[in-house]
């Protein structure tokens, strides 16, 4: 099996390159290698790589930018997309490819299910779900993924600004009225190494699924068990836990508004692949036990 990795620098591309090296002989890009905003440049690179599945972890993801740099956030994140699924129509060939929580408005209480409706708030949530409607149109064989609070020890995220920021400063505010799941880049990578394999053996059908760690949390308890995790392993921080105040997401002034649930449902991919979904602080312990060295520099 030949599978193309688009976005490899990535978060989640990252630890795609780990993940998928059993399943196959692997051809990972990067921007400079596969760019989704020259539509043309990319279907040369699928025409002469001929894969067998095309995973795509490549997407615009600054929500803020995305408000105003909608041009380029439909590009990547919608028309380059569909493009990708026209293609593993015409080639049958397996697209798998990665959207988001922000699909939904986040006013319902329970986690999201596949079924619910989707309502971006968004540019980003739009183009996003813009590019799953682009997907089922092409009818091509797809696997795609809803993820969301990726983090990892690499890259730019949550779990390592709040690291950065409590080597600084002695006070944070930080929003309380969100919920979601932190959820792994190595764990969303590993789920879809599994989900590619079960699919090409034909048990695990062709569709939209949720894929999360278990558990919910909002950012201030999120950010509070950062910075106690980080000082119980030895980090030498200015921030203490109690120092970090919670406050409402509409006393923070952002470009886009965010859901206030983007907790998903990941019932139906567990039972199909028999899986138990990790809690979301099993993951973030383990990338704290990488990322901190008591006696060494942090490397965060």
């Amino acid at each position: 099996m030949k599978i193309l990795l688009l976005g490899k620098n990535g978060q989640v591309g990252r630890e795609l390159c780990r993940s998928l090296l059993p399943l196959g002989e692997v051809v990972a890009l990067g921007r400079d290698g596969a760019d989704l905003r020259d539509q043309d440049a990319l279907l040369e690179v699928l025409s002469s790589c001929r894969p067998d599945v095309i995973v795509n972890a490549a997407a615009y993801t600054a929500v803020d930018a995305a408000e105003t740099d909608c041009g380029t956030a439909a590009q990547v994140n919608t028309l380059a997309v569909a493009m990708l699924a026209r293609h593993a129509r015409a080639a049958r060939a397996l697209l798998v490819h990665f959207s988001t929580d922000y699909v939904f408005d986040g006013s319902q209480q329970r986690a999201y299910l596949e079924t619910d409706s989707p309502n971006p708030l968004n540019v980003y949530g739009s183009t996003k779900l813009a590019g799953e409607q682009a997907i089922q149109a092409a009818g091509c064989d797809a696997l795609v993924f809803r993820i969301g609070w990726v983090y990892s020890t690499h890259g730019r995220n949550f779990l390592k600004t709040m690291l950065r920021l409590a080597l600084e400063r002695e006070d944070l505010d930080v929003v309380c009225d969100q919920q979601g799941t932190p959820t792994s880049a190595e764990l969303v990578a590993d789920v879809t190494a599994l989900a590619i394999r079960q699919h090409q053996a034909g048990l695990l059908p062709a569709g939209t699924y949720h894929l999360a760690a278990s558990g919910s949390t909002d950012w201030h308890a999120y950010a509070k068990y950062i910075v106690a995790g980080a000082a119980a392993r030895g980090a030498k921080l200015a921030l203490s836990p109690q120092r970090i105040r919670a406050i409402a997401a509409q006393d923070y002034p952002a470009a886009a508004q965010r859901p206030c649930n983007a907790t998903l449902d990941t019932a139906k991919l567990s039972r199909a692949l028999e899986l138990r979904m990790p809690s979301w602080t099993e993951h973030v312990d383990r990338a704290l036990d990488q990322l901190i060295h008591p006696g060494n520099p942090p490397a965060f």
